[in-house]
């Protein structure tokens, strides 16, 4: 989406109610990830360096509102000057259902970097890169039409066009390919929609939603053209469909969350072809607790199973890595606020028993300022080379971020 035609068409749509409320925001920000283990492929000693410049434009009047949210900035490592329009949309609401038009954050789910029922695109490259959080989270351009009956609340999302996840690769994120003999790619990007329903409501005194979703994996397949000495690779995103489950709620001291979802590869049931993901039953439990004022603990265990396992492993090629049937995960994130809450040191923790993968993120955050504010952290990863952690173990990084909000 063209960032002046989105900024021309939202400020249109903002200004048609005559007496529309409009609040401008936005910051400035310098971001640096410095290299913690080495120099990069190309011999740099940075993951990261730009200077961002957000603007956001809020407006409402009536039953309508219109937001827009777009990004310009300054990357010092090779790709210079750009735009990125991160959200553009019009609300209208009439009492039992409201629609947005537009591009769009959509999280669903219940999990804290863990996601099960959230199909909706990520992207991981700025998480890894040490980018703040809100970065994670691409948007979608749909349209979401929202219905609130007596029965349930039901959210409808129609998305006529596929927006992938954006993964760390060797020319953006400046880390080691581990394809490095491989220069001929080619990516094929689905044609089609997708389309995602979400029903919730609570069930004594617990949120409870059903998930369903039709598209396509949001991170790419990889097929190579000859598996002995692969000369061109393909990257392809197969059909998925998801049906999945969601509970929260008060349990003893704490909050409970519980997910359950079934992936359905359409494009592969049987299991057969090795370069498309099994379908797989995804399992997450976690709890968030309070011991003690300004410091909070969630506590996360994560489960993935695969389904038709004799299949898959009798598709898999001689000397490619078997993957268990069952991978286990655990993570926890603790953070403590001080001086008045102006400062919080959180430490992110991730470790998966079948792979031996890790990622630890501690990082520092200090409001100088009501708009002045900065961060220290670090990403710090292992494991297995083929895990989704291991093959980033040479990309350890030190991340500054300063940010004045206006």
């Amino acid at each position: 989406m063209n960032v002046r035609r989105a900024l021309a068409l939202t400020v249109s749509l903002l200004a048609a109610p005559a007496a529309a409320d409009l609040t401008v925001s936005g910051f400035l920000q310098q971001n640096t990830a410095f290299n913690a283990s080495g120099a990069n492929p190309d011999g740099r000693n940075y993951k990261w360096l730009e200077e961002r410049a957000q603007l956001k434009l809020d407006a409402s009047g009536g039953s309508w509102r219109g937001y827009f949210k777009g990004d310009a900035y300054y990357d010092h490592l090779g790709r210079g000057e750009g735009t990125e329009v991160r959200e553009a949309f019009v609300d209208y609401s009439a009492g039992a259902f409201d629609v947005r038009v537009g591009r769009q954050v959509i999280t669903w789910g219940l999990g804290d970097l863990v996601f099960v029922n959230d199909v909706f695109p990520k992207d991981h490259e700025a998480l890894f890169s040490g980018r703040p959080l809100e970065y994670l989270k691409r948007g979608v351009d749909a349209v979401k039409l929202g219905a609130y009956p007596d029965l349930a609340s039901f959210e409808f999302v129609l998305a006529p066009s596929f927006r992938e996840s954006r993964i760390p690769e060797a020319r953006r994120f400046r880390l080691f390919d581990p394809l490095p003999t491989v220069t001929n790619h080619e990516s094929m990007k689905p044609d089609r929609g997708e389309w995602g329903l979400r029903a919730y409501r609570d069930v004594a005194g617990y949120d409870v939603a059903i998930h369903l979703y039709r598209g396509f994996q949001r991170t790419p397949s990889m097929r190579p053209d000859n598996l002995a000495a692969p000369a061109r690779i393909t990257f392809f995103y197969p059909e998925l469909s998801v049906f999945g489950a969601s509970l929260s709620g008060r349990a003893g001291p704490g909050v409970l969350s519980l997910e359950a979802a079934y992936y359905d590869s359409r494009e592969d049931r049987p299991g057969s072809d090795f370069t498309v993901p099994n379908s797989q039953t995804r399992l997450l439990a976690g709890y968030q607790l309070q011991p003690w004022e300004d410091f909070t603990l969630n506590l996360q265990y994560y489960a993935e199973g695969m389904h038709d396992y004799a299949a898959y492993r009798a598709a898999l090629p001689a000397g490619f890595p078997l993957e268990k049937r069952w991978s286990h995960t655990a993570s926890a994130r603790a953070t403590q606020f001080f001086l008045h809450q102006t400062m919080r040191l959180s430490v992110y923790a991730s470790y998966n028993a079948s792979t031996g993968d890790y990622f630890v993120n501690p990082e520092l955050r200090y409001s100088f300022t009501d708009r002045i504010g900065g961060a220290l952290g670090a990403n710090a990863f292992g494991g297995k080379p083929w895990g989704q952690f291991g093959q980033l173990s040479r990309d350890d990084n030190i991340y500054v971020q300063l940010r004045y909000e206006f």
